[in-house]
């Protein structure tokens, strides 16, 4: 992958940007520094190549193939215009922080007209240093698509953003792929009121995929959702809801002043059909709120009101299919899994529930309630659910679930 050391953070409020008005290529001078950074910059980098640390070898050029294959492809996309290109300050290998080299953002007339970021980063840009010949770097370079208004120039807050995740990435070793998706905890754009607060990613439908000499990868779109479509999201196929969402929402523009999808009808319904024939393909659930233990073959849950529906979606469309579910939190984890026979027991230091549909729908109907403590008859479990308190990033109470 890419070499230097790796660097923690997400969601910071900005990364650090240069600023190029010009599109397609990025061109570099004798000595290896890239055209696309300022003055000051480029003084600290020559400084730096005086005393031996070169950013490139001055005696052969930059190979760029994997760079140029994204540009000439973003390029095909809009032809009769050029890209305003962010590149960042100090390159990741010279303990930058900012991961990626660069996003470029397009004007798109496309369906919903919307500013279309494109990162370049992800992917082997240079020469190769991955020992998979088939793949380039992760295998993925990301999008992103916002709706837009009456500004002449892109909002740069996605720049952010996109930097962020790319932090998390690089830091986490966790790739994004189609179908996947990623809570912000909070909303997408810092200081706003949207109701978009996760991100969904799915296959751009523009860009697809591309052959580079370093590999194949896929653009790999960002699309704004609000916590409820998230949630709905993980109780069905993610690329299918992320269609669903695509044919009511053009390319799957993010637009920060829209309502949830789950509030119109006829959408609900396609999730809904969907989610019961298909069932769940997301087998993992994070719960802040969690705890397990296990004496004398009963066991003992701890849930926090907060997730509770989105835990009965997910138990009926996963253990109701015949597949297993994971809840997980910090220092606690569930499996619940199909059988014949009710059990409670332990393995590999987690607590193992095995539901049969009886207990399956007991347990549901207890976890849906309001909190209290409710002991179950088909299986040797009794269920505590306690209030979620939600706070805002200055610790003050907006809501208590009950």
């Amino acid at each position: 992958m890419r070499s230097g050391k790796r660097r923690t953070g997400y969601f910071e409020e900005k990364p650090e940007l240069c600023y190029s008005g010009f599109g397609g290529f990025c061109r570099y001078d004798s000595a290896g520094i890239p055209s696309r950074i300022s003055g000051a910059v480029k003084g600290a980098l020559e400084k730096l190549i005086e005393k031996g640390e070169t950013y490139m070898s001055s005696e052969n050029e930059l190979n760029q193939t994997g760079f140029d294959a994204i540009a000439e492809a973003v390029q095909k996309l809009y032809p009769d215009q050029e890209g305003l290109y962010y590149g960042t300050v100090i390159p990741y290998v010279l303990g930058g922080n900012d991961p990626l080299d660069g996003v470029e953002i397009w004007k798109s007339g496309h369906g919903i007209p919307h500013w279309h970021y494109i990162t370049y980063g992800f992917t082997e840009l240079y020469e190769k240093e991955s020992e998979d010949p088939e793949m380039s770097g992760y295998g993925f370079e990301l999008t992103f698509r916002l709706k837009r208004g009456n500004e002449e120039q892109p909002p740069v807050w996605p720049v952010s953003l996109l930097q962020n995740l790319a932090r998390y990435v690089f830091s986490s070793g966790n790739v994004f792929g189609p179908g996947h998706h990623i809570d912000a905890n909070g909303p997408i754009a810092l200081e706003t009121d949207t109701r978009l607060t996760a991100l969904g990613f799915h296959i751009d439908p523009e860009l697809g995929e591309l052959d580079t000499p370093n590999g194949r990868f896929m653009f790999l779109q960002a699309v704004g959702l609000t916590r409820d479509e998230m949630e709905a999201m993980m109780c069905w196929n993610g690329e299918r809801f992320l269609s669903e969402l695509e044919k009511e929402i053009p390319l799957c523009v993010t637009d920060l002043s829209r309502h949830s999808m789950m509030e119109i009808p006829a959408f609900r319904t396609a999730w809904q059909d969907g989610m019961e024939r298909d069932g769940s393909f997301t087998s993992f659930l994070y719960m802040d709120e969690l705890g397990a233990k296990l004496e004398n073959g009963h066991a003992a849950l701890r849930l926090g009101t907060g997730h509770i529906q989105t835990l009965v979606r997910m138990l009926r469309a996963r253990v109701g299919k015949g597949r297993i579910l994971f809840l997980q939190s910090a220092s606690q984890a569930v499996l619940f899994r199909p059988g014949e026979q009710a059990a409670a027991s332990e393995e590999d230091g987690r607590l193992v529930l095995t539901l049969p549909e009886d207990a399956l729908e007991e347990l549901s109907g207890v976890v849906g309630a309001h909190a209290g403590i409710y002991m179950l008859s088909n299986l040797p479990l009794t269920v505590e659910l306690v209030p979620t308190t939600i706070t805002d990033q200055e610790g003050k109470v907006l809501e208590v679930i009950e």
